[in-house]
């Protein structure tokens, strides 16, 4: 009787603790399944461990920039690269924990020494490393980080803005220890999110002049520090000697340069030129043509400058014409389609292209996450539910295709079910142009941002040309094209969406309801559909890898099957030239080659 009383007592004891009784600190954690390294791992498996340290790197970009803070809504589109920076690294604030670029989207830890969360994902709790501080070597605290998510909720832009949207309550646990637990609007991705963010000293932050932009040095617990600024010009970072984690597994082979330099430029033929005198010491390419026909010069012949060509195992991504359908005109999906359909790729790609690139079909194509050649199965069907009815049956089979053309730019085949389509929307050619029932005329506006995309654009208005379709192009500098993409202050615009192994909050910005009149969100195309917004959560409350899988490809289905967009193409190799003092892993890991993890070869 009294083992059985003591064993009532513990169970009731359990309960009243909560899941967090159970959670036991783990090194590691990932979005499905489990991390692929294990707790004692020395080092990402796409670094050189031993790798000498020093030297510098200097990188070129087009554009400006106007401040130093990147949270704000302020300096969002043109705070100085470096700072919080997907490509060359987060230089100056460090995140609870550290990505793999070798796993579809595993965390280890950083700040946080170790992470504790229950199977549910009700809550998580970061166990601060104790030798984690800033720059100036005060402590990281459990109160730098409560002070960072509040700051970002009243002065921060999104998404840091909404973080604590789903978080029931945020308290210190311990001397060390931080603890998020979660109400019922968060979902599975979620703690991920919050251990990816980046975190700010308390100490140092002037909560008062937050959202303004800045050009002061600010302070963080990162690699580097700011060391020098020429407003909108040029940015250069310091490697911290005391770095507090560069012995750390998850930055060892990282952050490699004394000194790191990011210029800026008007005009891409003006970076071009700096690179190919050796001012900047890496390009990455995006044009086919250029690649084959444009690295002649005797830098490249002398082997002075290194041309690399890397095949990460990712999905395609979808970069195409944006429609904005806030936009009353293109607010009938049929319309659109109509309007893709004119687009002729097969002329594009042999006239402007060299025949370099393939079509792109799908949001996730090359990967086991797209719709093509896969017909929906009994899970997928379940998630989908009624909004089946609105996919295009060849889309629910897996075996529709964009139309391929003759290549000439006026295909009479494809034009004249364009035609149709747009007849359907309410549209008809009337003395040669094409208008609705009151007879107002379809024209539009394609907003660019350089000469490729001008290009572009170009053609695709002498295909619409044919069809009584005017449209204009107009070509804006940097800061503009911005500052109007930010606002949604456009009608069609160029737009890359790229995708991972393990999509997730991001298509909330990208797609739904929530995001449409949000300022700075990536809803280019201004979706505001229920169907589409059940979609995308079935995607962040998917518990296993088959579910994951199944929601990820009904979303391919109804984005494919709506034509928010024209589709363009793609290509599955990443081009990149650099002077040959600039060395590389030869490990190459799944997103690609990665920036922050190459050196400076002079000081081997």
């Amino acid at each position: 009787m009294r083992a059985l009383i003591l064993g009532l007592f513990t169970l009731a004891a359990s309960i009243v603790a909560g899941p967090a009784a159970f959670a036991e600190p783990v090194h590691a954690i990932a979005m499905h399944g489990q991390p692929a390294l294990p707790a004692d791992f020395k080092n990402f498996p796409y670094v050189n461990p031993n790798v000498k340290k020093g030297g510098k790197i200097s990188y070129g970009v087009v554009g400006t920039f106007d401040s130093l803070n990147p949270f704000i809504l302020k300096s969002m589109r043109t705070t100085a690269r470096g700072m919080l920076d997907p490509e060359y690294g987060n230089l100056i604030y460090d995140s609870l924990m550290q990505r793999s670029r070798d796993e579809p989207f595993s965390l280890y830890g950083l700040i946080a020494e170790s992470v504790e969360w229950d199977d549910d994902r009700s809550f998580i709790q970061f166990n601060l490393n104790p030798k984690a501080k800033w720059a100036d070597g005060q402590p990281i605290t459990p109160e730098d980080v409560i002070f960072t998510f509040e700051l970002f909720r009243d002065k921060g832009r999104v998404p840091f803005s909404t973080r604590l949207d789903k978080v029931a309550k945020m308290e210190k646990v311990g001397d060390r220890s931080v603890r998020f637990t979660f109400n019922d609007q968060a979902d599975r991705e979620f703690p991920l999110l919050i251990a990816m963010t980046p975190i700010l000293p308390k100490h140092a932050t002037d909560v008062a002049t937050f959202d303004q932009t800045s050009l002061k040095f600010p302070l963080g617990s990162g690699p580097y520090q700011v060391a020098e600024v020429k407003a909108g010009e040029r940015i250069v970072y310091k490697r911290n000697p005391d770095y507090w984690a560069k012995d750390l597994p998850s930055k060892v082979g990282f952050d490699n340069y004394d000194e790191i330099s990011v210029e800026y430029f008007l005009q891409d033929n003006s970076l071009f030129e700096a690179f190919k005198k050796g001012e900047i010491d890496i390009y990455s390419e995006g044009s086919p043509t250029k690649w084959a026909r444009g690295y002649n010069f005797p830098a490249v012949q002398s082997g002075i400058v290194i041309k690399d060509q890397f095949t990460p195992k990712t999905p395609s991504g979808m970069l195409g014409f944006v429609f904005n359908t806030r936009r009353p005109m293109f607010a009938d999906a049929k319309l659109r389609q109509g309007l893709a359909m004119v687009f002729d790729f097969e002329w594009v790609n042999k006239n402007l292209f060299d025949n370099a690139y393939t079509r792109t079909q799908s949001f996730w194509q090359n990967s086991s996450l797209s719709y093509l050649d896969t017909p929906a199965d009994d899970r997928e069907l379940g998630l989908l539910g009624d909004i089946r009815n609105r996919i295009n049956p060849a889309v629910l089979d897996g075996t529709y295709r964009l139309p391929v053309t003759d290549g000439t730019g006026r295909d009479r085949n494809v034009l004249r079910e364009a035609v149709t389509l747009l007849r359907e929307a309410g549209y008809s050619i009337k003395d040669g142009k094409m208008v609705d029932a009151k007879g107002t005329a379809l024209a539009f506006e394609i907003m660019t941002q350089n000469e490729g995309q001008e290009k572009l654009a170009l053609a695709y208005q002498r295909f619409l040309a044919a069809l009584g379709i005017a449209v204009s192009v107009r070509t804006v500098d940097d800061s503009q094209y911005q500052q109007r993409s930010q606002s949604f202050d456009y009608d069609v615009i160029v737009k890359s969406f790229t995708s991972s192994l393990s999509p997730g909050i991001e298509q909330v910005g990208r797609w739904t309801s929530a995001a449409r009149e949000r300022q700075g969100s990536d809803n280019f195309a201004g979706v505001a559909d229920k169907d589409v917004d059940t979609l995308v959560n079935n995607i962040l409350q998917a518990r296993t890898v088959e579910d994951f899988t199944a929601a990820v490809r009904a979303h391919d289905r109804m984005l494919v099957s709506n034509f928010y967009l024209v589709p363009l193409y793609h290509i599955s190799a990443q081009w990149l030239a650099r002077h040959k003092h600039i060395g590389r892993p030869e490990t190459v890991p799944l997103y690609g080659y990665q920036l922050p993890v190459w050196w400076d070869e002079s000081v081997q």
